[in-house]
């Protein structure tokens, strides 16, 4: 079977890492990780583990799943605070839990019980972007109006970065299983606790070896609320090809009613090991790299507007 990762664009720091697995022969998900546990070490990376953007209160909170496409075995956590390696604690919690997702403090304390070491995740660059809305709004973050604010932040188009933000990765190995994870610090200013798409299974990541696998960057609210990669995957297994299963998926958030609404993307592998990425908005990219390549290849994602 030909070796493949397909993956957001800023997975590229790890791809050589996954690469490196599936190449030695590894299995899909420990290759999905090695690429991810390189982005979640990236402080350049404001919106996955060490140097993403806070909650309103400042606190980093990380979310992560993944999935085993020949099994079906799943592992999450959301809400994580002080320690980096959500996607590794993810499959702690699959392969040693009898759980899918473990949340909050519950999530720092398997990760102490499980030896991670503990980080403060939030860089002096991620906490000044993190001030820099804080300061100028007209309410108290720390008072009877943090609901306002999140209100406010949320709908605010001068924010000096997008506020959503994952890493989210695809990968098929030798023997024709595929994998796929997600990882983020979620929604910048986010209300405290707020869990999106990424560690809910269906919503933000899906693999199933029969039919294929999808993962959603974006607005996770939209992507809960119609189970978007688990569409994607659904779309395949009644018989539509990857590229109509993902518009079709595009076009399900389309019809929400959202006063928050931002961009979906999605990125999807059938079971042939074909490869594609959509948008709900246009000129975004995602990126591949198969077992015959040295480097990354960069691909449009195709655009799926809002039906007029």
């Amino acid at each position: 079977m030909s070796l493949l990762l397909v993956a957001s664009t800023n997975a590229g720091i790890g791809m050589q890492d996954g690469m490196a697995v599936l190449r030695s022969g590894g299995a899909a998900v420990d290759a999905v990780i090695a690429v991810i546990r390189r982005v979640e070490a990236n402080p350049e990376d404001h919106s996955v583990g060490y140097g993403g953007l806070p909650n309103l209160i400042g606190e980093i909170e990380l979310d992560a799943s993944i999935m085993d496409g020949r099994t079906l075995a799943t592992g999450a956590v959301a809400a994580l605070q002080g320690h980096q390696d959500a996607i590794d604690l993810a499959r702690i919690v699959m392969n040693e839990l009898p759980h899918v997702l473990i949340a909050g403090s519950g999530a720092a304390r398997l990760a102490g019980d499980s030896g991670f070491p503990r980080r403060n995740l939030l860089t002096s660059e991620a906490k000044a972007i993190w001030q820099s809305r804080i300061e100028t709004s007209d309410n108290d973050a720390y008072g009877g109006k943090i609901r306002e604010l999140a209100r406010k932040l949320s709908r605010d188009p001068e924010r000096p970065l997008d506020a959503h933000g994952t890493v989210n990765v695809i990968a098929r190995d030798r023997a024709g299983d595929i994998a796929s994870g997600v990882s983020t610090s979620g929604w910048a200013w986010k209300y405290p606790g707020r869990v999106g798409d990424s560690p809910i299974i269906g919503a933000g990541n899906y693999a199933d070896n029969r039919w294929g696998a999808a993962a959603c960057t974006g607005r996770g609210e939209i992507a809960q609320r119609c189970c978007t990669a688990h569409s994607v995957v659904t779309f395949m297994r009644f018989g539509y090809s990857l590229h109509d299963a993902l518009r079709l998926a595009a076009c399900d958030l389309h019809g929400l009613d959202d006063a928050y609404r931002g961009e979906v993307n999605i990125i999807g592998v059938d079971r042939t090991g074909q490869h594609a990425a959509a948008s709900t908005v246009a000129g975004k990219t995602y990126i591949v790299m198969t077992g015959a390549m040295q480097e990354v290849a960069e691909h449009e994602r195709e655009f799926v507007p809002a039906p007029v």
